[in-house]
């Protein structure tokens, strides 16, 4: 019975410091190279997993934007991608404005990946997380609203406060995919907004009916890993997961930083 293990990235197979680890990274390669069909799920984009799971050499597909796209790891092929339809994009942006949140878009402009923002417009916090892109290729500042709309939409970051995001993630929750909780990171309140059917647990339906696989095993720390928690033969909790996760999970594991998830997969995948 083939099973597909997939696993979250931040708070989960990356430590604190925003990397995987030497023994993470080895054991993922030894056990994908042994025939262990491997996937991680991120609200990252590609470019970003990328950088956190240098050394992580073994080809296999990712899911990336909270299952926007999947992409093989190897050469970042698109096996299956999700795109706001425009004119629910542009009006959702429009009332976004109209509120003073001022979004990070992310589209696919003239062909080319690009997060824009009105940069005289955005607060400090989302400022920070620019800076935190400086010399991404993707980066692209606007100077009017028009500019936001460009290309092919498909995942929207808003970060700001509490009291005026959390309206927007109760009114479209039920009208696209909406994650909205509190940067492991920063502390800062997230809001992020995709089309209805991106999501970790529809990305993984897809990847294990493509594999061919019977079973899922999944891995988290997070509320935006509930998704794909339901779905699983098998869900695991890291130690250091918030409550509403463990409740959900098979079992508790392991913390991220002491590579919890690959700890259980380097003993359980050998016994099957």
């Amino acid at each position: 019975m083939k099973t597909l293990y997939v696993s979250d990235l931040d708070g989960t197979l990356i430590r604190s410091d925003q990397r995987t680890s030497a023994y993470t990274n080895d054991t993922i390669n030894a056990l994908v190279k042994e025939g262990m069909l491997f996937s991680y799920a991120t609200a990252r984009s590609y470019s970003t997993a990328r950088k956190v799971t240098e050394g992580m050499t073994a080809a296999f597909p990712v899911i990336v934007y909270n299952g926007a796209f999947i992409l093989d790891n190897a050469g970042g092929k698109l096996l299956l991608e999700n795109f706001f339809e425009r004119e629910a994009a542009v009006g959702l942006i429009r009332e976004l404005r109209e509120k003073s949140i001022h979004p990070i878009v992310y589209a696919f402009v003239e062909g080319e990946e690009r997060f824009s923002y009105e940069k005289d417009m955005i607060n400090a916090a989302t400022r920070d997380f620019v800076l935190s892109r400086k010399g991404d290729r993707r980066d692209r500042p606007v100077s009017d609203p028009d500019g936001l709309t460009e290309g092919d939409i498909f995942y929207i970051t808003c970060i700001d406060d509490a009291g005026k995001l959390q309206p927007f993630d109760e009114k479209y929750g039920n009208v696209h995919r909406c994650v909205y909780q509190r940067d492991i990171y920063s502390g800062e309140q997230w809001l992020e907004i995709m089309p209805r059917n991106a999501s970790k647990s529809n990305a993984i339906q897809e990847l294990k009916e493509l594999l061919g696989c019977e079973r899922l095993v999944v891995f988290g720390d997070g509320v935006n890993d509930l998704d794909m928690f339901r779905i699983a033969d098998e869900a695991y909790a890291v130690e250091n997961a918030v409550p509403e996760l463990k409740a959900a999970a098979t079992a508790v594991i392991g913390p991220n930083d002491e590579d919890g998830v690959a700890k259980w997969l380097r003993s359980r995948f050998c016994r099957e």
